[in-house]
Parts: C-alpha cells; sequence; structure tokens
C-alpha cells in the first residue's frame, strides 16, 4: 500500500493540496481530499490503479500549531499505552508478591475491582 503526502495551503475556494513544490489540486473541504488526490493520479497516471493509495493530509508551515497539538497528541497516546502497559505488570506482581488485591489497589490508586481486572487481562499488548 503507498502512502501519498500533502501539504494543504489554504486559499480563497478552500484548500490547495501540494506534493513538494507541485500543486496537484484542490478541494472545498479536506475530508474531499483523499479522494481528489487519488483522482488527480488517476488522470495524471491512468495506467496505475491508485484505489489503495494512503493519503496523508499535512497542515502548511503557517499552521505550525497543528503539527505541534498532533504531535503532542500522539505522545499521549503512546504515553497511555505505555502507563497500561506499566500498572498491569506492577499489579501483577504486586499479586505474585502476596500483596492483597485491596491492598495493591491502595498501593496502585485503583478500586479493587480495577486491580482484579488487570489481573486477569490478557497480555497482548
Amino acid at each position: 500500500m503507498n502512502t501519498v503526502t500533502v501539504t494543504a495551503k489554504r486559499w480563497s475556494g478552500g484548500w490547495e493540496l501540494w506534493h513538494g513544490d507541485d500543486c496537484w489540486t484542490q478541494v472545498r473541504h479536506l475530508r474531499n481530499a483523499p479522494q481528489q488526490v487519488r483522482d488527480y493520479l488517476d488522470t495524471v497516471h491512468p495506467e496505475t490503479d491508485h484505489s489503495d493509495v494512503q493519503v496523508k493530509v499535512v497542515a502548511a508551515p503557517e499552521f505550525e500549531y497543528v503539527k505541534e497539538a498532533r504531535q503532542a497528541s500522539d505522545a499521549a497516546r503512546v504515553a497511555a499505552i505505555e502507563a497500561s502497559a506499566k500498572t498491569r505488570a506492577a499489579v501483577r506482581m504486586l499479586l505474585r508478591a502476596g500483596v492483597s488485591a485491596t491492598d495493591a489497589a491502595v498501593l496502585m490508586g485503583l478500586t479493587k475491582g480495577r486491580v482484579s481486572q488487570l489481573a486477569s487481562e490478557r497480555t497482548n499488548a
């Protein structure tokens, strides 16, 4: 599967979609950008099927705060996954060490029910 990244730049009629130094196409609403880019690619390279092309839309440099917000959200998502794994591991270690579920809950700042739930979850991640 191919991924194409386009930069969205505002203009009076909506958004221009740039790839590098080339303006490929325009859309009124960014929700239409992926299909519009595929349509553009189909026009330029009609011999190739572009239906599986994934289109990543990024904000133009003047919208740097969007990039920063998305990076912060991505970092928070990763941190939450890591925190969940560490919490699950800590609960299991406490219980294996003979600490009661009630005491583990107090130590971990969780409810006893959540401790039991974490202890019984299968480790998939």
